[in-house]
């Protein structure tokens, strides 16, 4: 059986693809570096060099914008699950996708958004390529916890939720931006800082 023939996007379209890229990176680094009450729609047209009018043809709102710039993550997160070596300790792989999402967001990648917004959570609960991508990185990431608490390397009176969030919680992580504004380490510090405090707490050993 002969496998199907790519089909070859026209000029048209694959300017039109390479313009919703832009658009996507451009809306990416503008959540990252002011978050999303802070970023306009004119600022992402201008950045990218094109109208207001041309940029509502690719994304009609700004809440659109936001949820193409999460789905971009979204992937760019299962992409990376997926090097994950399948035999590695539950535990390990935890820690990895911890200090691959701490990395992201100390590299500016990592899109800033609201936790109370309605429109926009709306708008993420109706995207189906984020919901997705968000539902299989959760049953991964939870299918890690559970097997890391059975085998005693996570605290198995913690709620598995709990966990997942906390996890979460990371790839918005205040403490980081506060370390690097201090000058005093290196992000590679910054990131073995924090996976230390939250995966073997404060306590004195």
């Amino acid at each position: 059986m002969n496998a199907p023939i790519p089909v070859k996007l026209s000029f048209k379209a694959q300017m039109l693809q390479a313009r919703e890229t832009a658009i996507i990176q451009s809306v990416n680094r503008l959540l990252a570096e002011k978050g999303f009450d802070a970023m306009t729609v004119d600022e992402v047209a201008a950045d990218v060099g094109i109208a207001k009018a041309s940029l509502y043809k690719h994304f009609p709102s700004k809440e659109d914008l936001a949820c193409a710039a999460m789905v971009r993550v979204m992937r760019r997160a299962q992409d990376y699950l997926k090097t994950l070596p399948t035999d590695a300790a539950p535990l390990d792989n935890l820690k990895a996708v911890a200090r691959w999402t701490m990395q992201v967001q100390l590299a500016g990648e990592m899109p800033s958004l609201p936790s109370q917004n309605s429109s926009l959570r709306t708008t993420l609960m109706k995207s189906r390529d984020y919901m997705d991508g968000l539902i299989e990185i959760s049953d991964q990431l939870g299918a890690w916890i559970e097997a890391a608490q059975a085998q005693g390397s996570l605290n198995p009176d913690l709620p598995p939720l709990a966990v997942l969030y906390t996890l979460y919680a990371r790839a918005c992580d205040p403490v980081l931006e506060f370390l690097k504004m201090g000058g005093q380490h290196t992000d590679e510090q910054i990131v073995e800082l924090v996976l230390v405090t939250c995966f073997e707490g404060l306590r004195a050993r």
